[in-house]
């Protein structure tokens, strides 16, 4: 049984992992509880999301949408790698999802299914701890460095907390009945990998490689060589040296006229 942690303890623990961290005001008390008569917890998981658009951090914290209230998620990740609190209580993120995935992260199973709505349906807002990152999930917004390794290291933390594997690190691709796409798009780079696709995969590897270091930990970067300095153009031959390579090349020429003419 996962007690959903304390807005201290939240704090505390993305802190450690090396996370940056802001308040959104009111973040402590906001929550869907009591307007749906529904606890948030025992919690088993952790559910990664995209936002699906741009400056997104009031409208999931506050503001919310037309068929959804706010809050949309406990914590919104920005681009810089900022993570704002935005909820801690039961907040509208999960949806529907289908049990056999749900169960594949709660026994931490090393593969997950496709979520399947035979298999019955929970309602994902009650288990599990949802994170909004900043990406138009066009499959054309990169997520930077930074703000990738603030995911890896939001997830790491959680799962460090309760003593979890990183099998328990969800997107809402793996869970949904709604055919949910997030998170996806290309990822600028992390550690000493260039570029690459957003996969949940090697998402789980990359937690997984933190969770076997203390939470002081960074991953080692690659520093590209400097590069060379160009190379100086050769000096221009000056008069006089100009006049002194004629001459030896006459001189040289004379010679040879001479040695011909002697045979």
């Amino acid at each position: 049984m996962a007690t959903p942690p304390t807005p201290d303890k939240l704090l505390a623990i993305l802190k450690a992992e090396g996370v940056k961290t802001a308040e959104y005001p009111g973040w402590r008390t906001r929550e869907r509880d009591q307007a749906t008569g529904k606890p948030f917890g025992p919690i088993h998981m952790i559910l990664n999301h995209h936002t699906g658009g741009t400056d997104s951090l009031a409208l999931v914290a506050n503001n919310g949408r037309p068929d959804l209230p706010a809050p949309l998620a406990h914590i919104h990740l920005a681009k810089s790698g900022l993570a704002t609190m935005c909820s801690a209580g039961r907040a509208n993120h999960a949806g529907l999802m289908a049990v056999n995935a749900y169960t594949s992260f709660l026994n931490e199973k090393t593969s997950h299914p496709t979520p399947s709505k035979s298999t019955g349906t929970i309602d994902g807002n009650d288990v599990a701890i949802g994170i909004e990152t900043e990406n138009r999930g066009d499959s054309k917004d990169v997520y930077p460095r930074a703000q990738y390794d603030a995911r890896v290291r939001i997830n790491a933390a959680i799962c460090r907390h309760y003593g979890w594997s990183a099998e328990s690190c969800a997107g809402h691709l793996e869970t949904s009945v709604e055919g949910k796409p997030d998170p996806k798009g290309p990822v600028e780079g992390y550690g000493t990998r260039g570029k690459f696709t957003f996969s949940m995969g090697q998402f789980r590897m990359d937690v997984a490689e933190r969770l076997k270091h203390p939470a002081s930990w960074s991953p080692p970067v690659t520093t590209p060589p400097a590069p060379k300095p160009p190379t100086p153009p050769a000096p221009k031959p000056t008069t006089e040296q100009r006049l002194s390579a004629l001459e030896k090349t006459v001189a040289d020429q004379g010679k040879g006229i001479a040695a011909l003419e002697t045979k």
